[in-house]
């Protein structure tokens, strides 16, 4: 199980500084949580994250089950043995896949909407790829096109195979473009699976209930009063907090007046670095994002300067670290011309540096904040 301490609560914003204590070691909050969707952060090696001061990862329940599956993975010596992680680790749901292999892939649109756009999902709607029942979610494979089913039983089953330190119970991640009819099913849906996902968790592992209620409000409030009630470990907000930054600002800070103080709680899927400073005064104590490595991958680099694009050759006759402000090794030991060069060559090193210095860059802003809520100035 788990144990979550908060260590001081901030006077100026709903800010917190903690210590989410796992079977696995302490995690100092906030923080984020990288992601390691099949057991590894692409590009990089585990002692790499380890050296970026990533204290705790989140893999992915779905396609760990598809790709090795979960008897393989318990077989080694569950997960934190299998891919050589001996830190805190969660595992999702597989309540993301209900959105990204079905309303999202059929619009094709992320959770978080880009732009104004009419409702298009309505009540008892379907998606195409799908089939969304009571009892949890019918899949066509996207490995190998096989049908495959998963509910609440099905999603705890797999994640205590796995043994990740931290669980999230079965949910659907509601489209952007939903109206409020499809939202109040969807919303009562992922109630009865929180309620069968506790019911179902037979382990010590820890097990959070998740929040959704899409950019409304009312629902949100209704969404956390159900779950909260529920005697869950911790919380997940999960879905779209509304269309803007400010919108999804203004959202997060009135989750973290519904939510328990007492307990932890992780934003899922969310997080750039503009946003980061929101979540946490916000009163978010961890937070999972593609971000870092999804942008280092693609030659994004962030830096306290603002992100460059390290695929421009303008760079190549540019010999000063992505960041002068960052100590990580990349910036020690790399210039922007090389890793210009290595971009421009595919050389896969590229993809592996700038994802190593992203969440680098974003650990040290992330200890920086933790630094000023102790010093009472966030």
């Amino acid at each position: 199980m788990i144990h979550f301490r908060v260590l001081k609560q901030s006077k100026r914003s709903r800010a917190r500084l903690g210590i989410l204590s796992t079977p696995h070691g302490d995690v100092e909050t906030p923080t984020l949580v990288g992601v390691a969707t099949q057991g590894a952060i692409k590009a990089l090696m585990t002692d790499d994250v380890v050296a970026t001061h990533t204290q705790l990862l989140i893999c992915n329940t779905f396609h760990l089950h598809l790709k090795p599956g979960e008897a393989i993975v318990a077989a080694h010596g569950k997960l934190h043995k299998f891919m050589h992680w001996n830190r805190p680790l969660m595992t999702d749901s597989g309540g993301f896949q209900v959105f990204s292999l079905g309303f999202g892939r059929d619009l094709n649109m992320g959770k978080i909407l880009k732009g104004a756009s009419s409702e298009r999902v309505r009540a008892h709607d379907q998606p195409q790829s799908l089939t969304i029942t009571e009892h949890g979610v019918r899949f066509r494979s996207p490995v190998d096109g096989h049908s495959l089913f998963l509910g609440p039983k099905e999603s705890i089953a797999i994640q205590q195979k796995l043994g990740a330190d931290i669980m999230f119970a079965f949910d659907e991640c509601p489209p952007p473009v939903a109206g409020t009819a499809y939202l109040r099913e969807s919303l009562a849906r992922t109630h009865r699976w929180a309620a069968q996902s506790l019911a179902a968790r037979t382990s010590r592992q820890a097990l959070y209930g998740i929040v959704q209620g899409g950019k409304f409000f009312r629902l949100r409030k209704e969404s956390a009063r159900v779950i909260t009630a529920l005697p869950f470990d911790g919380f997940g907000i999960g879905g779209e907090l509304g269309g803007d930054k400010a919108t999804m600002a203004r959202m997060l800070g009135w989750m973290g007046d519904l939510l328990p103080p007492a307990k932890p709680r992780h934003l899922l899927g969310t997080g750039h670095p503009e946003d980061i400073l929101g979540i946490v005064r916000a009163g978010m104590d961890t937070f999972d994002s593609i971000a870092p490595t999804h942008y280092g991958r693609h030659g994004v680099a962030f830096t306290s300067a603002g992100r460059l694009d390290m695929k421009k050759t303008s760079f190549l006759k540019d010999d000063r670290p992505l960041d002068p402000k960052c100590g990580c090794k990349v910036c020690h030991d790399y210039s922007r011309a090389y890793i210009t060069h290595l971009f421009r060559a595919k050389e896969i090193a590229a993809m592996s540096l700038v994802s190593f210095h992203n969440l680098s860059f974003y650990n040290d802003y992330l200890a920086r904040l933790r630094r000023d809520i102790r010093r009472g100035v966030l």
